[in-house]
């Protein structure tokens, strides 16, 4: 028997299968989607077994043997190897790329040299003193211990061999469980325990008060009072007996209520759950773009869709795009499916990543919600997938391999026969045009489920508040608003479209203003450590007291952040208690779900934010939104800017008045003629659909062409620019001329991190060749450029292009 491994190397002569022997004694548990130790060159590696066959086109006594099966069962099903082979093909990305996205972080190999002794008695003793009883150390402590010439030299004797030990980066949780007798052996053993001990004799009294078949050993220790030692007594003595048992680690439940009870559903969302429901009876892959307006009852939709199925005996995927929507939709489905629900997040550590994934892959739960790589969640029949928010551009892995979880998500459902439910108020672009040519099936709800009135919204001209001398960052008509709310014990909730407390620091003298040394970009501002910090390559640096250029002292922030807004809300309304979420203080570990929770028992009275704050959101006291710099990203380098600005504003809005109490939005911007500022004050999509698609037919974007580009970097300025030419002429006499290549030009931000980028942009309609020739480039660049320290990347229908 043969294996086929998909080794462990991301490098491009490597990107293929390799043949290895599998031992006679291993060929019953040998099959494919298991991970495998392997000898690669002088290293041992995990790689992942891709198929099984008997002959192989190499001599026999070339192919080395297996190492080590690590998995009894396959880690990937016969899906995922084909959906990790079509994902490379697409994303141009290295095989293994696509097979490791598809697993926790844990299961990922951890690779350590260590030395292992040969032959002991030819050490010194300096050597064997430090060895104690060990047989093997790691390199790292041999350095620790100023021994690592010595390992060298003893290597080279053949007293000592140098090694690679591999295995995975976190291990199952174990407890020590205490097995503990009957109650008439207790006693038996009491009545034999000597009058002295009396601290066992109190334990055994304990366990015969506390009858069990068996206790955690932490547990026995607490309740009782007793020390380690005097458990050790009695095991010594075999009364009780332990063993070590494998448990998941506790994810903390979320806070949030809810009373998960299915809601009497409005006749629009009655016609739209028909729908799915019809097409998951027939078990038909069919996908639907659900528009709703903001507070339509969509995740009521999501809800019973997923129990028709799960009465199927199926399973269902939920996506939702940021880290912070996902307390209040889990708390929504575990009140509805309790413990039939596994959560899958960036929040949580490494081995409660992995614990989730194993109850999945156990099939001791139904439904997976969690961010984008939820979607690779190993079920083995699936029954619905649902992307929320699906305009969200978070569902673009940014890294190779460079997946939609949107496109991962229709092949998986093609592959089970299922229906996919893409959601959104503000659906991207690409989508709404693909459900008007009946790619997609529409499905609209253009009410609120509790039939309240969309919230009235007024735009604040800031250039009028300026005339009139306002320079706060707060227009007067917003500032009387969140008084009156104050008094009447209501929430506010503040959309700041931005970070940090100011965005830059500018002379006003010169003008300069204080920019990275290793980026193309200005610093930013942060109060709280009174520092500049660059969000690119995390260069920091302290706020300089003179201009260093002309060294006047008239340097000054500009901008506004968060930081900054909540000082201002501390003179404006003093008594306001505030909640501020955003990058600084959601950091740490629950940070989101714990400031969402107290926001929502009324803990604060105003909810402080960036982009994490715009969507998902439902809480029934919000009766204001206010929506400050508006316009912010609209400036933005991207021919998406007007969408983004668009959808995030009628996200936004979307939070007030979701319940019994009427809502009310004020966004405040310095360019209110533009259409999609002004569209969102009515929450109308088809208007701005029209007028922006009118737009990108103007210009050739997406949706009428599709767009990939290509980024190259170097040190050397001349050398990208260099590259970067004879990359674009390589692809300009390979593709068809129905295909556009615009540039090389210099990316948006020139230089990140002291390297220089440019980058050129293909547009097609239809281009076959464009796959083959994008791998031609690469492998052209792996062989014969990537030595010279050029760095490229391809990027299909990339969601920013800077």
């Amino acid at each position: 028997m043969i294996a086929e491994v998909i080794v462990d190397v991301a490098a491009y002569p490597i990107d293929r299968p390799f043949d290895y022997a599998v031992p006679v004694e291993w060929e019953s548990v040998m099959e494919p989607g298991v991970r495998v130790k392997v000898p690669f060159g002088p290293r041992k590696v995990i790689g992942y077994v891709t198929g099984i066959k008997t002959e192989s086109e190499l001599e026999s006594d070339k192919i080395k043997p297996v190492l080590e099966i690590l998995d009894l069962e396959p880690v990937l099903s016969a899906e995922l190897l084909e959906l990790s082979r079509w994902m490379a093909a697409e994303t141009i990305a290295y095989e293994i790329d696509a097979l490791q996205v598809m697993l926790p972080a844990a299961m990922r190999a951890k690779y350590e040299k260590i030395m292992r002794v040969i032959k002991l008695e030819q050490l010194d003793e300096a050597f064997r003193k430090f060895l104690g009883n060990r047989e093997q150390v790691t390199l790292k402590q041999l350095q620790d211990a100023g021994l690592l010439s010595g390992a060298k030299k003893y290597s080279k004797e053949g007293i000592v061999q140098i090694d690679t030990a591999v295995q995975q980066k976190t291990k199952m949780k174990k407890v020590r469980m205490i097995h503990i007798p009957d109650t008439e052996h207790l006693e038996a053993a009491l009545a034999d325990t000597h009058p002295n001990a009396k601290k066992q004799a109190e334990l055994l009294r304990w366990l015969i008060l506390h009858p069990s078949s068996s206790l955690e050993a932490s547990e026995i220790l607490n309740q009782s009072g007793v020390n380690a030692s005097v458990l050790k007594t009695l095991l010594d003595k075999q009364i009780i007996e332990q063993s070590q048992v494998e448990v998941y680690r506790e994810l903390d439940a979320p806070k949030m209520r809810d009373n998960g009870k299915p809601e009497q559903l409005t006749d629009e969302q009655q016609v739209a759950l028909a729908a799915i429901e019809q097409a998951s009876d027939r078990q038909q892959a069919e996908t639907f773009l659900l528009h709703g307006v903001t507070g339509s009852g969509k995740t009521e939709i999501y809800l019973q869709a997923i129990d028709h199925v799960l009465k199927q005996g199926k399973e269902a995927i939920v996506l939702v795009p940021e880290i912070s929507l996902t307390p209040q939709m889990t708390a929504r489905f575990k009140a509805r499916f309790g413990e039939l629900v596994a959560v899958l997040h960036s929040g949580l550590s490494s081995g409660e990543k992995y614990d989730e994934w194993r109850r999945i892959h156990r099939g001791e739960v139904k439904v997976a919600i969690g961010a984008r790589s939820a979607v690779f969640a190993p079920f083995t029949n699936l029954g619905l997938l649902i992307l929320d928010e699906e305009h969200e551009a978070t569902y673009k892995q940014e890294e190779s391999p460079r997946y939609h979880a949107r496109d991962v998500a229709i092949w998986r459902a093609e592959y089970h026969q299922c229906p996919v439910i893409l959601g959104s108020a503000t659906p991207s672009l690409e989508s709404y045009a693909r459900a008007t040519k009946d790619v997609y099936t529409l499905l609209t709800l253009t009410k609120r489920a509790k039939q309240q009135a969309l919230p009235s919204v007024q735009i604040i001209d800031m250039r009028e508040e300026l005339k009139a001398g306002n320079r706060s960052m707060f227009s007067l008509g917003l500032a009387e608003a969140m008084r009156e709310r104050l008094e009447r014990k209501e929430q506010i909730v503040l959309l700041l479209n931005k970070r940090g407390f100011s965005s830059f620091v500018l002379c006003r003298d010169c003008g300069t203003v204080v920019e990275c040394p290793n980026c193309d970009i200005s610093l930013t501002y942060h109060r709280s450590t009174e520092s500049l910090k660059c969000h690119y390559c995390g260069h920091e640096q302290p706020v300089p007291l003179e201009c260093p250029e002309c060294t006047s002292e008239h340097i000054r922030f500009f901008g506004t952040g968060t930081q900054k807004a909540q000082e201002e809300l501390a003179k404006i309304v003093p008594e306001a208690r505030v909640i501020r979420m955003d990058v600084d203080t959601t950091r740490t570990k629950g940070a989101h779900e714990r400031l969402l929770y107290d926001f929502g028992e009324g803990k604060a009275d105003i909810l402080l934010g960036t982009q994490m704050i715009a969507k998902g959101l439902d809480f029934p006291r919000i009766t204001l939104v206010g929506v400050l710099a508006a316009d912010t990203s609209l400036h933005l380098a991207d021919f998406r800017a007007a969408e983004k600005t668009f959808q995030l504003l009628t996200q936004v809005s979307g939070r007030a008045g979701r319940d019994q109490l009427p809502g009310e939005v004020y966004i405040q911007t310095y360019d209110p003629e533009h259409y999609a500022i002004e569209l969102s004050k009515t929450q109308e999509f088809e208007p701005f659909y029209e007028l922006e698609l009118a737009r990108r037919r103007q210009l050739g974007y997406p949706p009428y062409y599709y767009v990939t580009v290509v980024h190259f970097s170097h040190e050397d300025v001349l050398k990208a620019a260099d590259y970067a030419q004879k990359g674009t002429s390589f692809m300009a006499e390979r593709l068809s001329p129905s295909s556009f290549i615009i540039g090389p030009t210099a990316a948006a931000i020139s230089r990140l991190n002291n390297r220089y980028r440019y980058q050129c942009l293909v547009k097609y309609k239809q281009e076959p060749a464009l796959i083959p020739v994008l791998q031609q480039l690469l492998k052209h660049y792996k062989t014969n450029w990537a030595k010279d320290g050029l760095v490229m990347s391809i990027n299909r229908e990339p969601t920013a292009i800077f």
